[in-house]
């Protein structure tokens, strides 16, 4: 019976499940044929519409909620999270301008700057991403680590089903830069890894999880927000298909948005 097993276990294996997601979203970069500037432009900006959607209803609103529910008072929960949104776009933003061959490209720009440049930015993009499973995960461990079976069985299943999008956002922003189809998809599912570690974390560390959620959600969405704003908005709008860029956005904030909101 599943009601018998470990909730450490369970909290692990059930977020492990959740992160598969990410993988299986992933698999839709082998139903890709060509990608053309055009279709690159409109891909990248509903992966920047999907996490931008994942920003607010998965990780900022759940963040003032769990501060809420550890401090009574939404106005301090509020200030939690925005502390934890600041740390993590200022973290972004230093990694950002201490990578060593961004920093050289600048000082001493080569016909290849350019196109260093819009590989980093991918990779933020990759990183951010991929630190907000961590959070995710910690929160299905924390519902199971808790002793309450069915509000961790729910959030499992909801962000199982959210990571398929993002895994899709992943390999995509990776096909972009040359990478394989095959290499694309590996990074992506790794990504989703994360979230199990977060799984264990949780149900083995209630007790420290628990109070660090709100800052740990911020901090994901301060990354994300960062990247999405700084980098890849702008990224998008370089050639002639900023219309396609920002619709595209908004689709992907749409869908990402339905999905949130309708797994609860």
């Amino acid at each position: 019976m599943v009601s018998d097993m470990n909730p450490v276990w369970l909290g692990a294996l059930a977020s492990l499940l959740a992160g598969m997601g990410t993988g299986l979203g992933a698999l839709g970069v082998f139903l890709i044929r060509r990608l053309s500037p055009r279709l690159e432009d409109a891909l990248l900006s509903a992966a920047a519409g999907v996490m931008l959607a994942a920003s607010f209803f998965s990780l900022l609103l759940p963040g003032i909620q769990y501060g809420e529910a550890m401090t009574g008072r939404t106005w301090l929960a509020s200030l939690i999270v925005i502390a934890g949104l600041l740390m993590g776009a200022g973290v972004l933003y230093w990694l950002y301008r201490r990578l060593p061959s961004d920093s050289e490209s600048l000082v001493s720009p080569g016909p290849h700057a350019p196109e260093i440049r819009h590989v980093h930015r991918i990779w933020l993009f990759v990183i951010a991403i991929a630190l907000h499973n961590f959070p995710e995960g910690m929160a299905v461990g924390v519902g199971f680590g808790t002793g309450d079976l069915g509000k961790g069985t729910a959030l499992a299943i909801g962000i199982g089903l959210q990571n398929i999008p993002e895994g899709l956002a992943v390999a995509v922003s990776l096909l972009g830069i040359r990478h394989s189809r095959t290499q694309a998809f590996l990074i992506a599912f790794l990504t989703g890894l994360l979230e199990p570690l977060g799984g264990l974390f949780g149900s083995t560390m209630v007790w420290l999880a628990q109070p660090m959620m709100p800052w740990t959600l911020g901090f994901a969405a301060g990354a994300m927000l960062f990247i999405i704003s700084d980098e890849i908005i702008p990224e998008t709008h370089q050639r002639p298909y900023k219309t396609l860029a920002t619709f595209s956005l908004l689709a992907g904030f749409v869908i990402m948005m339905f999905l949130d909101a309708s797994l609860g």
